[in-house]
């Protein structure tokens, strides 16, 4: 029988699936549960999930986790979500029934919007003060088309009965008792993807939600992202049980920063799941891009000053290979998107950019569309394999050059965490085409530890950053392997597929 408040539970709401992970004071992971749920495609660049199937798998794992485990809520000392951000959820407060599905950071159907803001100016004044270019990708557009094009809920919100959130905002509140009182917050991360956040104050800006045409009581509170005064208590009677606190909440990418305890200024992590995230902690000072990369908040511990960053996002590379098996169906599972690849040598020339959304950093350019170039018949589907691969270590490249050119900082070391990173091909080929050392933790999941991180930190399970790096363990690294002018000559090849996928979509 464990001892209470022993381990930390950490809920790590993702794009295709939501896991729950319980982890003791050395960070070792001691369970997890994990479901999938359904990705929705109404049309053509709408990509939805139906929110009570996020609450209801939510629920699932946390509880399904604990059984597993032979565990009670009483064993655990604080609870952390993490969450895929910038997705959108608008549901009435006295109901908790949602408006429309959840529209996915992945969406375009803001596209206009987003062209709109650019056009007329409003666009610098949300990348000045946001950290935030006008783009499909961000909460505050997604949120605009619901409150345009859903039957009443401009109405509800202006009585303050339509409450908005990002996931972790929609899963706290169903936490903390849904309609019977649960907590509506949001924390510094979170509300800075939406667009809609002044990065000095860290509050809602009038004039950026002027520019949306959102009624700011619909909006959360922002609380820090670690915070020895809960966020809110889990309900007894609610799926989970007890009264377990809510001591953190991190976007998944900063999550992840904490969970690679890159918590100095200079250090640097590269996430791999259906996207690319890679982060640059810049320290209490806020760099603002030149070079098509995003200013965004770290990380706020309590009342700390918060922890800037600059980060490079990118839309598609895991859910490439998902693509090659449910859309193409030709590999069974992701594993075998590493062994189907291994039967060339290289991409025979072909190059797939899969700008399924458009391309984010650093182009964002809505208007591109996936393209797979350099065709012959020469070529395979193990080419096309290789090529999706590369494709994903291509895009970081584009991150990393551009993150040389804001900060100054020439990475000799990136670390790497996320599903992709047991694809042993594909990390190797991340080495030869940054030129540097990659290495991965033992703990690859480092979203869901990140969370557990700054819920224990708020309640004093781990004594602060020194006691986490001790925990930080190398498990495998990879060293490059290409010559300077193979990786000169690829990544020029890249940079011309990049160029055919531009204004294929007309946004005027």
């Amino acid at each position: 029988m464990a001892n209470p408040g022993e381990f930390i539970a950490a809920i790590d709401q993702g794009t295709t699936s939501t896991r729950c992970m319980i982890f003791d004071h050395t960070g070792t992971e001691v369970g997890r549960h994990q479901l999938e749920h359904e990705q929705i495609l109404p049309r053509a660049g709408w990509v939805e999930h139906n929110p009570f199937e996020i609450w209801e798998r939510t629920a699932a794992t946390l509880v399904s986790a604990l059984n597993a485990t032979g565990l009670q809520a009483a064993d655990l000392a604080a609870l952390g979500i993490t969450n895929q951000r910038e997705t959108t959820v608008v549901w009435n407060r006295r109901t908790g029934r949602p408006y429309h599905n959840a529209i996915v950071w992945q969406d375009t159907r803001t596209d206009r919007i987003a062209a709109g803001l650019q056009r007329d100016g409003r666009g610098e004044v949300i990348r000045h003060r946001s950290g935030l270019p006008p783009a499909t990708y961000f909460s505050g557009g997604k949120l605009q088309w619901i409150l345009e094009n859903v039957s009443g809920v401009r109405a509800d919100a202006e009585r303050g009965e339509a409450l908005f959130g990002t996931v972790d905002t929609w899963v706290l509140w169903n936490l903390t008792g849904g309609p019977r009182g649960g907590v509506h917050v949001t924390d510094v991360t979170n509300a800075s993807r939406t667009m809609l956040m002044d990065l000095q104050t860290l509050d809602w800006d009038d004039e950026l939600l002027s520019f949306f045409g959102i009624p700011r009581a619909m909006l959360p509170r922002i609380a820090s992202s670690s915070s020895s005064e809960p966020h809110g208590v889990t309900q007894d009677s609610g799926p989970v049980g007890g009264s377990i606190p809510v001591t953190g909440i991190l976007g998944d990418q900063q999550a992840a920063m904490v969970g690679q305890v890159c918590l100095a200024a200079g250090e640097a992590k590269n996430t791999y799941g259906t996207g690319n995230f890679l982060l640059l902690n810049t320290g209490e000072k806020i760099v603002r891009s030149d070079n098509g990369l995003l200013t965004t908040v770290c990380y706020r511990f309590d009342d700390a000053d918060p922890v800037y960053a600059l980060e490079g996002s990118i839309a598609v590379t895991g859910s490439a290979v998902q693509w090659l098996r449910d859309q193409l169906g030709i590999i069974s599972g992701a594993a075998q998107s590493e062994a189907l690849a291994r039967e060339v040598a290289d991409n025979g020339g072909v190059y797939f950019v899969p700008a399924f959304s458009g391309l984010f950093a650093p182009y964002w350019r809505a208007d591109a569309r996936g393209a797979i170039v350099g065709l012959s018949r020469f070529n395979t589907n193990a080419h096309l394999a290789r090529a999706t691969l590369e494709a994903i270590c291509y895009q970081s490249r584009d991150v990393v050059d551009a993150m040389a050119a804001d900060s100054g900082v020439h990475l000799a070391v990136l670390k790497v965490d996320g599903g992709i990173t047991a694809n042993d091909l594909c990390m190797q080929i991340q080495a030869d085409v940054l030129g540097v050392e990659v290495v991965k933790p033992v703990v690859s999941e480092t979203t869901a530890l990140g969370a557990a991180y700054a819920a224990g930190l708020a309640v004093g399970f781990w004594s602060g950053p020194a006691e986490l790096r001790e925990h930080w363990r190398e498990d495998k690294r990879w060293q490059p392997q290409w010559s300077a002018e193979q990786r000169a000559t690829g990544y020029a090849g890249w940079r011309k597929a990049v160029e055919r996928t531009l204004d294929w979509v007309d946004l005027s």
